[in-house]
């Protein structure tokens, strides 16, 4: 027999809260599929939709060609989000 999940089944947020289109300007729902130092998450690790990952995906590039989320964190001061206002 097949060993049992130990956690639970992951679902999709954006879904969850009805959002129909991700917008790049909204940094606040971006920073839910990227990592601490600034990274897309993959569908495996955040358990988005596929529809509502390409989304993200679109909306994170355009925010880094905007300046709005940076391309890469500082390695040496992890500590930091990629988030807070010296990084941006």
């Amino acid at each position: 027999m097949a060993e049992r999940r130990k956690y639970g089944k992951k679902y999709c947020k954006y879904t969850e809260m009805k959002v129909d289109f991700i917008d790049y300007k909204n940094v606040d729902i971006l920073k839910y599929s990227m990592s601490e130092r600034g990274k897309i998450m993959p569908r495996r690790l955040t358990g988005n939709s596929k529809d509502a990952q390409e989304m993200v995906e679109r909306a994170i590039k355009r925010a880094r060609h905007m300046a709005l989320v940076p391309y890469i964190v500082d390695t040496k001061n992890v500590s930091d989000s990629a988030y807070s206002k010296a990084a941006l």
